[in-house]
């Protein structure tokens, strides 16, 4: 009998870990790149890519629209896009991540990696693990 095919796990990623990942190359959090592209399946909506895409624009990261294309790319091709997204039954204490709760509902996610302290603090309340960054990085 062969091996079970290994499923990737479906994980939300909030946007200042995937703005991290993306803008700073040698930073704690690069090596979420290779995870998201190779090792998990990262869900999106039309909201949290509306709001990638607005904290990128943001005037302190001064990126060129190339540049923005270019980080964008290194993302947007490797989510599944979760096209239904209605509100969680459980709610965040910050509405700004509310978005990121609901979808990790919405998409099964397996995970939900934040380092946010208004979704951290709801692990063991979510339908999914919520995890820091580096307890992302550390699973096996």
């Amino acid at each position: 009998m062969g091996a079970r095919a290994r499923v990737k796990p479906r994980v939300v990623f909030d946007t200042n870990t995937i703005v991290s990942a993306l803008l700073f190359r040698q930073g704690r959090l690069s090596a979420l790149r290779a995870r998201w592209q190779a090792a998990c399946t990262p869900l999106a909506s039309a909201q949290t890519v509306a709001e990638l895409a607005r904290v990128l624009n943001y005037g302190r990261f001064n990126l060129s629209p190339a540049e923005l294309a270019e980080a964008l790319a290194l993302y947007l091709p490797y989510a599944e896009v979760v096209e239904s997204v209605p509100a969680s039954k459980l709610a965040c204490r910050d509405p700004k991540d509310q978005p990121f709760l609901d979808l990790a509902e919405a998409g099964r996610a397996d995970m939900l990696v934040s380092g946010d302290g208004d979704l951290l603090a709801l692990k063991g309340h979510a339908s999914c693990r919520i995890l820091t960054p580096a307890e992302f990085l550390a699973l096996p």
